[in-house]
């Protein structure tokens, strides 16, 4: 009964208190992500171990430059952002309601040829739906600058993270073990938030060749819908494929243009994301598909949208946390694919 309390009053914690937590988390997420690729920059340097005051030198050097080279990244799909796909949004809410007038027509079209019985207010207002969610946007738009501020600290207080740990924790035992913990899940965060950035990345640059080469208005809008939703398990790639596709039937006069939507971004997706992405990434996560996909409707129910972007990577912390303590590996081998968890670090 006390647990279930407990656990009652977390939920109302990370609900009532989402407006702190959410851009703390999209912080720490920018955090991780710009270290994550300044690992891969920084494994083009030299990575023996410095010896020397010269070698300890160059090596500080390294970091730095692997430091503003992943910053300058970042930065630069910023800007790409800003200047190419941000006014095609702009021109696409223009275009929002002569689409839902499209719709509708559609919609009337399937009913007379198809025999279905349809009513114009089966389709969602995609006006206001667009409305709200530039509302949210714009409200998540004024915690930017908190966010900013948070990436900044974690960044100035990073050199100092391990030396707080260990005063935490005297116990040389102990904080070898929470040590060990806590750099499996460095390790295996850094690895997912890079390799997922990768191939969402690749998989909206060639959504977006294949929809420019087959003519599809607002190309970049779609090409970025896909790259953000790679970011959420299942859901994400069938948001990202049904929104261009539906928008080809409404402009459409033919089939040609929605097949070929449907034809290039489906296949994107299970290459990019079935094929490739596991290759890539191997079986080091390995977690449960359908432990993804409870953990993502759970998270989407408190934090919305954002719970639902974050879910994976708090799965992977709570996986590798559970399988560490004995009370608790029983979650964690409910929580993987096939039952074999990570190895216990003994003290």
């Amino acid at each position: 009964m006390n647990t279930l309390i407990v656990f009652g009053a977390l939920i109302f914690v990370l609900w009532i208190g989402r407006s702190i937590f959410i851009p703390l988390l999209v912080a720490a997420f920018l955090w991780y992500l710009i270290n994550a690729i300044s690992d891969y920059f920084r494994r083009i340097f030299p990575c023996s171990t410095p010896q020397t005051r010269r070698e300890r030198i160059l090596d500080s050097i390294f970091d730095w430059t692997a430091h503003i080279a992943s910053l300058i990244t970042i930065c630069v799909i910023i800007y790409m952002f800003a200047t190419q796909v941000k006014p095609m949004f702009s021109e696409l809410v223009s275009a929002l309601p002569a689409i839902q007038e499209k719709l509708v027509s559609f919609g009337n079209y399937l009913s007379g040829s198809v025999g279905l019985k349809f009513d114009a207010n089966m389709i969602p207002n995609i006006t206001k739906a667009a409305a709200n969610i530039g509302a949210s946007a714009a409200g998540f738009a004024t915690s930017i600058g908190m966010i900013f501020v948070y990436v900044i600290f974690m960044f100035i207080e990073q050199s100092t993270f391990n030396k707080k740990f260990t005063a935490m924790i005297p116990n040389k035992s102990r904080a070898k073990k929470m040590h060990y913990i806590i750099d499996s899940i460095d390790n295996n965060m850094k690895k997912y938030l890079f390799m997922k950035t990768v191939i969402s990345g690749i998989t909206g640059i060639a959504s977006y060749i294949w929809l420019q080469m087959i003519g599809l208005e607002f190309a970049g809008v779609w090409a970025f819908i896909v790259f953000i939703t790679s970011y959420i398990p299942t859901i994400g790639a069938i948001v990202a494929c049904s929104l261009p596709i539906l928008y080809s039937f409404t402009v459409a006069p033919g089939w040609e243009l929605p097949l070929l939507t449907a034809g290039g971004l489906i296949g994107l997706q299970i290459l990019f994301g079935n094929i490739m992405e596991p290759k890539l990434m191997g079986k080091s996560l390995n977690l449960s598909t359908l432990a993804i996909l409870i953990n993502l409707v759970f998270w989407g129910m408190i934090w919305g949208i954002a719970g639902m972007f974050f879910s994976v990577p708090i799965l992977v912390g709570v996986y590798i946390v559970t399988a560490q303590f004995d009370a608790t590996r029983w979650i964690a081998i409910l929580l993987s694919a096939d039952g074999k968890i990570p190895d216990k670090n003994e003290d």
